[in-house]
């Protein structure tokens, strides 16, 4: 079966979706993501060391477990775009989009023509040649995504100039970046970038683009679904990690 993005159609049908990312690369890791319930996992090849065997492991992992796989390139790495929806992503987070240019490089980079020009292949995501190509490209037209992470202050300032004329289906708030961006680096309730998300925000719901809340806590959670928010990104897996090896240490040892 070709897998489908559960995450655009729970969307389309009004449902929530909560991921995470995930910034080692271990397949039994993501396949936990998705046994918890998680509804897509971004995988990442921007910060993390990932050869492309292992990205496409990470992606049967995904799938395996009933995620939707999405993936975080490096800035302007449309060879790793290529890569990544050639191997089954279905979903490409393009970090510090700042201007439209930005957003028609990745839709050229992602989508195939009229969209885009994304080259032609029937590797993996193809099921190596047994799929009809021309609906193959109908489809991964279709069921691809393109994320906006927002991150840096010009873009905030740029935001309805990057949505208007369409092509990203999601927008992310970087706040780690945003913060130093602004300023503040890694002050990341500060009200300069609280107001940051908000203008973000604001204009997904003007041109009609889904927002993706960075939630950690209920508060936050409840505070975004009170506002409309559909789509929750909570963390990454090596934070969580991270806190739960600390915290079984902590019990066992005070």
């Amino acid at each position: 079966m070709t897998p489908v993005n559960r995450v655009r159609r729970k969307l389309a049908d009004g449902e929530q979706v909560h991921g995470l990312f995930c910034s080692i690369p271990a397949p039994a890791l993501v396949e936990m993501i998705g046994w918890a319930g998680y509804d897509f996992v971004v995988i990442d090849a921007e910060h993390t060391l990932l050869d492309p065997q292992n990205l496409e492991n990470l992606i049967r992992a995904a799938q395996a477990a009933g995620l939707t796989p999405f993936l975080r390139v490096a800035p302007h790495d449309t060879a790793t775009i290529l890569r990544g929806l050639d191997a089954g992503v279905l979903g490409i987070v393009v970090p510090h989009v700042r201007s439209r240019a930005d957003v028609d490089a990745a839709v050229r980079a992602a989508y195939y023509a009229p969209v885009g020009m994304r080259s032609l292949g029937s590797g993996r995501a193809a099921r190596y040649g047994l799929s009809d190509p021309v609906e193959q490209c109908r489809r991964a037209n279709t069921d691809v995504m393109l994320i906006a992470l927002i991150e840096d202050a010009d873009a905030v300032d740029s935001i309805d100039d990057i949505l208007r004329g369409g092509g990203i289906d999601m927008v992310l708030p970087g706040i780690a970046d945003l913060s130093q961006s602004l300023g503040v680096p890694w002050q990341l309730r500060h009200e300069a970038v609280l107001s940051a998300v908000t203008r973000l925000h604001e204009s997904c719901a003007t041109h009609d683009v889904a927002f993706c809340a960075l939630v950690r806590t209920p508060e936050r959670h409840a505070f975004w679904r009170k506002a409309g928010v559909r789509a929750f990104a909570c963390g990454d897996a090596a934070d969580l990690a991270a806190t739960a090896l600390r915290a079984n240490l902590a019990d066992l040892s005070p």
